[in-house]
């Protein structure tokens, strides 16, 4: 605690504000944007290598969270402060950082294929920044920010290979969400059979937390499988196209993402009675199935707009 102690006596209201900003840029919702930005509009390749890395990262996170049942810094320490607008999002356990790995996995991952140097340079202080904001806004220890930013790491310089050898044989693509697929059911298998062991109301909120984003990762890496088999063997879709049919495509796709992010979650609550957790796992899949299915079934058009 001694650092973020340190750190608590020298921020300031503008500082507060930067951070805050600096932190936004590590969730969820900024790994979707790029991740589906590059999938659509750049490569398929690299939008797949972006998603694993996300997917294998956040399932380690979300195991290590449960296992070991790390409190937030303010909960060890009830006189330590954190910015409080940091403390919506600082849900679940402490260890390891969800931000730190959503950074690393996202602008190191982009880091890792571009031949940039200037770009990389400037993902990489950027993923430092979001890993240093969680420690100043006082949601994260040193600890919960080194070991997710080394895993995350890991899995950059890892899975790298594997989408070169899935670029000579596609299936290879296929087995390795068909096994993310696996994992994410295990994490909420494991998750059904060890139940809610907590004694405080913070231990059962926390596990809610980590069994709904089970949920969301299983519905996710069924809509990727199914989107993945569909595309190799049907859809075949392209992400050239001119810079403004781009911008068509990015604005009309992620109004029709949110609008399912966000629209269907109160419905699907209510008609699922109250199961937050299988209500989430339902959105996600359709997310991603819009995602890699549906919408991508019109950008034949957008690849020829702007043709003479």
């Amino acid at each position: 605690m001694g650092v973020l102690c340190a750190l608590e006596s020298i921020r300031t209201p503008a500082l507060d504000k930067i951070m805050s900003v600096i932190t936004l840029l590590g969730g969820e919702l900024f790994f979707m944007v790029i991740a589906v930005t590059v999938f659509w509009c750049v490569s398929k390749r690299e939008g797949y290598y972006l998603m694993i890395v996300g997917f294998f990262g956040t399932v380690i996170n979300q195991f290590l969270k449960i296992l070991c049942c790390v409190p937030r810094p303010w909960i060890k320490d009830p006189d330590f402060t954190i910015v409080e607008s940091a403390r919506a999002e600082a849900t679940g356990y402490s260890f390891p950082s969800g931000h730190t790995q959503n950074a690393v996995a996202t602008y190191g991952g982009i880091a890792r294929y571009t031949r940039r140097g200037w770009l990389r340079v400037v993902l990489v202080v950027l993923t430092v920044l979001i890993a240093f904001s969680r420690m100043y806004l006082g949601v994260h220890t040193p600890l919960d920010v080194g070991v997710s930013f080394l895993i995350a790491a890991v899995l950059v310089l890892v899975v790298y290979p594997l989408m070169e050898e899935a670029d000579r044989r596609p299936v290879v693509l296929t087995y390795t969400i068909l096994a993310m697929v696996v994992c994410s059911g295990a994490f909420v298998g494991y998750l059904y059979l060890r139940g809610d062991t907590g004694a405080a109301a913070e231990d059962t909120a926390n596990y809610l937390s980590a069994l709904e984003n089970g949920w969301k990762l299983l519905g996710a890496t069924v809509g990727m499988l199914v989107s993945n088999i569909a595309d190799r063997k049907h859809i075949r879709f392209e992400t050239q196209a001119v810079w403004w049919a781009q911008l068509i495509k990015l604005a009309v796709g992620f109004g029709c993402l949110l609008a399912i992010r966000s629209g269907l979650k109160a419905p699907l609550i209510a008609l699922l009675g109250g199961s937050a957790a299988i209500a989430g796992g339902i959105r996600y899949l359709l997310v991603v199935l819009f995602a890699g299915c549906v919408w991508p079934l019109t950008f034949w058009g957008f690849s020829r707009l702007g043709r003479r």
